[in-house]
């Protein structure tokens, strides 16, 4: 047996609900071995975000080298870049690496609804990263956020933000639509070539925190076994439903706590 290696570059949270350790977690319980590159070190537990540490780029880049120079890496997940520097780095260590499949995941809006990047930096991020990943999983205000437009408020919208996604160079898109208020939880798979819907009953849970981390690892730690996207998403979003389900066996913090990675195996 072949076994999977795969790399997280993204931000931390201590109390290990999301980023580099929710991320971690995701590899670990769906079998694939994970590797990580630390952007940012963020204050962070159920409550919300604290503060925020950026971490040099000349130092980012020296991880990326220390992962990619020794680890074959079948699959890479990227989540929070935080900044025009950051950005820049990952883009151009990527783009001369012979990466099979990678993940974006766009962090750039906080719970509070503040944004977690400067214009530069947006900019930054259509120009380097859209067009060199393979997928990308904004919910729905990250993609308006990528847009520039407003909050879609209905499939049909995420359909067209999704699509003009596409249009500015990206090569996939699932648009996640759980900030809709509907009984179900929609998200949308977009390529140049096909559309298509996936759902899942929307569970009223307290435990959400890492929801967006965790599919987006799913998918990471997933593609290397399936080879094509509509059987892994159809996996990791089925995984998630699960440890969205078992979330609340777990007593972490006193705000919104973490989903379950390891429901299937504790």
């Amino acid at each position: 047996m072949k076994y999977i290696n795969v790399l997280t570059i993204a931000g931390t949270d201590p109390s290990g609900g999301a980023g580099i350790q929710a991320d971690l977690k995701t590899f670990s319980a769906l079998r694939a071995y994970g590797t990580s590159v630390i952007t940012v070190l963020v204050a962070q537990n159920t409550c919300g975000v604290q503060s925020l540490y950026h971490i040099d780029d000349f130092f980012i880049s020296e991880q990326l080298n220390s992962v990619l120079d020794d680890v074959r890496i079948d699959a890479v997940k990227i989540g929070m870049l935080a900044e025009t520097k950051i950005i820049e780095v990952v883009a151009e260590r990527l783009k001369s690496t012979n990466l099979p499949f990678i993940v974006f995941d766009p962090v750039m809006i906080a719970k509070s609804g503040d944004s977690l990047l400067s214009t530069i930096a947006l900019t930054k991020m259509r120009e380097l990263m859209l067009p060199n990943v393979t997928l990308i999983t904004p919910n729905l205000p990250e993609a308006a956020m990528l847009l520039d437009s407003s909050i879609a408020k209905n499939e049909k919208t995420m359909i067209e933000q999704g699509n003009a996604l596409i249009n500015i160079g990206c090569k996939a898109v699932l648009i996640k639509g759980g900030h809709l208020n509907n009984k179900e939880s929609p998200d949308w798979l977009i390529t140049k070539t096909f559309q298509r819907r996936f759902t899942s009953r929307r569970l009223n849970m307290r435990n959400t925190h890492g929801t967006g981390c965790s599919l987006s690892a799913a998918i990471t730690a997933l593609y290397p076994r399936y080879g094509n996207l509509l059987d892994t998403i159809t996996e990791a979003k089925n995984w998630l439903q699960q440890a969205i389900l078992h979330s609340n066996s777990l007593e972490v913090g006193k705000g919104i706590g973490p989903i379950h990675h390891f429901h299937q195996w504790w």
